[in-house]
């Protein structure tokens, strides 16, 4: 059943053949076997009774195409019953009196919610070590980070712990973890997907987008998830759209642009032979691959580090102990227990995050760091705005390594950041991406660590980038393996 994609689940859940709470008591199952650490919070009662729920919705006439199918939710989506911690000490307790828009959306749409998934601290990691309920474990390799920040997304998709998830991306938080844990993700156009509701790190750059076996699977929950939101100041007002129009669309013609910086220096021998192999079957299937050049992808590190960290100190400033979150048992006066609770309720990850941004942002280094930093970001998007005038798509590597041990890069965070080299770019620039599963890296320890196609496209190309994953994922079977968990 676990192996199931949505269309067969949905499929088996409208011709009767298996009711929502059948379905929901079997997950619920596999998630309390696993050792993984993937959620951070099952409530077997709260599932069971929007089990139920959807058991009557089934019942009715033309129910939805998502009814019944349980989901689970990365930790920075606020969830109404569910605790909402995004990861931290500092959220540990809080439980939301509202749902973020993308949950309510999935929940009008009859979904079973099957708890809530672990990820880095604010959604602040490349690894799902920062979180402070523990580290995920990657199902390919237990030994193996599972990529971050949602990586109990990624890793609960790949253990067949839930058939969908939510999941966010700032600067690769999908992709990465996505690609690590050999399973299909979507970020979407900046703007695309509500963020109302969603626990904020960088405002200007956070973007849901949901982590499924298929591309197929993504564009159906993507149906759900995309829409203009009057409460997001930042939601953009786009047609409705159905994101599985272009499935069927053949392959003959596609320029495929390859950047050539993305195969440069850095990037791990058997992660390239992996993505040159998918690209030749693109070519196979009819497309053609352009040479192109995004001359800007090493200042997207340096420009992320600067933006990112600064939109984090501004939002969890708001984080201070008074009105809900970790207070400090003792102090003396209120900038004593704003100084405490602030140090107890954050880890070292966030705290350096937070140092970094407010100093950018103060007097004499803004104009040299944070001005400079959008300056250059504006040039990043022009970098692609150049490249689609050769392409319809660009492809390339997710990471330069497939996932790392557990604890190797614990001690140093910049060998992190550089782990986002190839994402951070299309982030930066709001763009769409993708990561889907093209094969396994080599050698005795890496020969059980999957690796991840990244495809970008252009603004609002997202039914693009996944007719053409589904293409590929016809014509291939990397998306079908199971880890043995």
């Amino acid at each position: 059943m676990h192996t199931k994609t949505l269309t067969e689940i949905s499929a088996l859940l409208h011709s009767k053949q298996l009711s929502a709470t059948e379905l929901a008591q079997h997950y619920l199952n596999r998630i309390a076997a696993s050792d993984l650490n993937a959620f951070t919070h099952v409530d077997p009662a709260l599932t069971l009774a929007q089990a139920a729920h959807a058991d009557k919705l089934l019942a009715q006439p033309n129910p939805h195409a998502l009814a019944g199918i349980p989901i689970a939710h990365k930790d920075i989506f606020v969830t109404r019953g569910w605790r909402s911690t995004a990861g931290s000490k500092m959220l540990a307790n809080y439980t939301s009196p509202f749902d973020a828009t993308v949950v309510e959306q999935f929940n009008q749409a009859g979904m079973v919610t099957l708890g809530k998934l672990n990820c880095d601290e604010f959604a602040m990691g490349s690894a799902n070590e920062n979180s402070f309920f523990g580290a995920v474990k990657n199902p390919w390799d237990k030994r193996a980070v599972p990529g971050g920040s949602s990586g109990g997304s990624a890793a609960a998709i790949a253990a067949r712990l839930a058939p969908a998830a939510t999941a966010t991306d700032t600067g690769g938080s999908i992709r990465q973890p996505a690609s690590f844990c050999g399973v299909t993700g979507i970020k979407p156009t900046y703007g695309r997907v509500s963020r109302f509701g969603m626990i904020a790190f960088a405002s200007s750059l956070d973007q849901g987008g949901p982590i499924a076996q298929t591309a197929e699977d993504c564009a159906l929950l993507l149906n759900s998830m995309a829409g203009f939101d009057a409460r997001d100041s930042t939601s953009l007002e786009h047609p409705n759209e159905d994101f599985r129009r272009d499935l069927n669309t053949p392959l003959k013609g596609l320029r495929i642009g390859v950047p050539r910086e993305f195969f440069g220096a850095g990037l791990a021998t058997d992660v390239e032979q992996a993505v040159r192999a998918a690209l030749a079957k693109y070519e196979d299937l009819g497309a053609i691959l352009v040479d192109i050049s995004l001359p800007k992808t090493e200042l997207s590190i340096p420009v992320y580090y600067v933006i990112a960290p600064a939109e984090a100190s501004s939002n969890l400033s708001r984080f201070d102990g008074v009105r809900y979150g970790h207070r400090a048992a003792n102090y003396d006066g209120l900038t004593d227990m704003y100084k405490k609770s602030r140090t107890e309720g954050f880890g070292d990850e966030v705290k350096r995050r937070i140092l970094v941004g407010s100093y950018v942002l103060s007097h004499g280094y803004y104009d040299a760091y944070y001005l400079q930093a959008q300056k250059i970001r504006r040039l990043i998007a022009e970098d692609f705005q150049a490249a689609f005038k050769q392409c319809d798509v660009i492809m390339g590597p997710v990471a330069p390594t497939v996932a790392w041990d557990l604890g190797d890069k614990a001690d140093d965070p910049v060998a992190n950041y550089l782990a986002d080299i190839f994402t951070l770019s299309t982030s930066l620039a709001g763009l769409p991406g993708m990561s889907l599963p093209c094969g396994f890296g080599q050698g005795e320890k890496n020969s059980k660590r999957p690796v991840g196609l990244q495809l970008i496209g252009n603004y609002f190309s997202e039914a693009k980038l996944l007719g053409v994953a589904h293409q590929y994922q016809l014509a291939t079977a990397w998306h079908t393996q199971t880890p043995s968990v």
